[in-house]
């Protein structure tokens, strides 16, 4: 088995970050409270930002602003939107690390929260580092790491399948898609249908399995 420093971890710090390009353009607008859901590199350079809004607040963003709108996310009964900006440092480093945004919040004045994945322990402490070394004041509130279990997936499953869980690739709508997941993970879109298909399969079994025994299946 391989070191547990290998798996995922899950990261949540406290930046005081006035760069955030999302904050900078929700204040003209007097939005004070939405949560950045997802952020990716763009082909263009640009760093697009998903933000989560109340319904009502969706008509306040001039449409010149937007990528796309999703719509309500169930259950939350939020509404969605896509914004594309230069990005500021703290978005480029996790991005830069391989990392995936779960969640940034804004706080109070220029702090922001920011919960994500990262790839393992090493991609973790790179995010940490290359922010204090730009002279951001960085706050760790929680770390942790994933690890099965259970003995039913393997590890590359257990891997695939939890970053596909945390990143919404299973919600409706899908927060990514396969293509954006495959190519963030750094497989092949096959590969992850594959890894996915086989890993659910296998959790499946087990669970029915486990069901079967305790209704002592095949018996009277």
């Amino acid at each position: 088995m391989k070191s547990s420093w290998n798996q995922p971890h899950q990261v949540t710090i406290e930046v005081d970050n006035p760069e955030c390009r999302v904050r900078n353009m929700m204040g003209p607008l007097k939005i004070e409270q939405f949560n950045i859901v997802d952020i990716r590199g763009s082909s263009t350079g640009s760093i697009r930002h998903l933000v989560e809004l109340a319904p009502d607040k969706i008509s306040k963003v001039p449409r010149h602003m937007l990528t796309r709108t999703l719509g309500e996310f169930r259950p939350a009964g939020k509404s969605a939107l896509w914004i594309e900006s230069e990005g500021c440092a703290v978005c480029n480093t996790i991005i830069s690390h391989g990392a995936f945004l779960v969640s940034g919040r804004g706080m109070t004045g220029s702090t922001i929260t920011y919960s994500f994945l990262a790839p393992n322990f090493d991609a973790y402490k790179g995010i940490i580092s290359t922010l204090e070394k730009r002279k951001f004041k960085v706050r760790l509130l929680r770390v942790g790491k994933t690890e099965s279990r259970t003995e039913v997936l393997t590890e590359t499953q257990h891997r695939i399948l939890w970053i596909a869980l945390q990143t919404g690739y299973f919600d409706y709508p899908k927060r990514i898609n396969s293509a954006e997941l495959s190519s963030r993970l750094g497989i092949s879109p096959a590969t992850l249908t594959e890894t996915t298909r086989r890993g659910i399969r296998r959790l499946l079994e087990n669970y029915y399995a486990r069901a079967c025994i305790e209704l002592k299946c095949g018996k009277s």
